[in-house]
């Protein structure tokens, strides 16, 4: 069995708690045993973040941010995103959404690509790395023979990176280990989440309790950096997921 890479959290996992309670649920993160987070809307959430990190000791080695898309943005430029997440000492950031209808022909996806490069050129300014993260639609789609998000990763600059939600590319009907090695080097980050493996959420289950090959894949990440814990629901007490989830992946490593 591998070793246990680097964990993560996705704070949207714990979102309704962060809504009641943001600096106790970041200590209560951090009570687990997680030392690194992945926020999600860092830009509005800047000063609370700020806050939670210096209390808590949490670190965000990556965020979301829909960076790609003006509405999301709310009138903020991209340099005042990126400059937020270096103020924030976040090194990366993700944009985690692309509307599924610009992932059903390669003329549109070189499109992303080419906004997801014109990002970079920006990032690069605040030493800031970008990436992407995919939903289960990017893999749904195949393009004489490539999933979109394989046209995706051919036309974007080198120094940008994918994060592979790897539960949404199984859904996507996609072998995720074989996804892994045709991605190659791209993949620096993965979200981690397990489940009956099907689009709907509300079936996704804490990490080891459902149908993904979770050490297999995390094997087949070869230039992962950090692996991110995720539910986007949960039939159950949130919390107890996360803490079942972080102490699966930390016996493995033991096993």
């Amino acid at each position: 069995m591998p070793t246990t890479p680097p964990l993560s959290l996705q704070l949207y996992t714990v979102r309704e708690a962060l809504d009641a309670d943001f600096a106790g649920t970041m200590q209560r993160v951090a009570d687990i045993g997680f030392t690194r987070v992945e926020p999600y809307d860092f830009f509005a959430k800047a000063d609370a973040l700020a806050a939670g990190f210096a209390a808590t000791g949490l670190t965000a080695p990556s965020a979301h941010l829909r960076f790609l898309d003006a509405e999301s943005l709310a009138g903020a430029s991209l340099d005042d995103v990126f400059s937020t997440a270096a103020r924030l000492g976040i090194p990366t950031v993700i944009d985690p959404f692309v509307d599924p209808a610009k992932w059903l022909s390669a003329a549109n996806i070189h499109k992303t690509a080419d906004a997801l490069n014109a990002a970079a050129e920006v990032a690069v300014k605040h030493s800031i790395r970008i990436g992407y993260h995919n939903h289960w639609f990017e893999l749904e789609s195949v393009i004489d023979g490539d999933t979109g998000l394989e046209i995706l990763s051919a036309g974007l600059n080198p120094a940008i990176i994918l994060e592979l939600d790897t539960y949404w590319a199984a859904a996507g009907g996609q072998d995720v280990v074989a996804l892994l090695g045709r991605l190659g080097d791209r993949v620096r980050l993965l979200h981690i989440k397990d489940g009956p493996i099907e689009p709907d959420p509300a079936t996704q289950l804490a990490v080891g309790n459902g149908k993904m090959p979770i050490w297999e894949i995390i094997a087949a990440a070869t230039s992962l950096e950090v692996a991110v814990v995720e539910l986007d629901a949960f039939a159950g007490d949130m919390f107890d997921a996360v803490t079942d989830s972080y102490a699966y992946l930390n016996a493995g490593a033991a096993s």
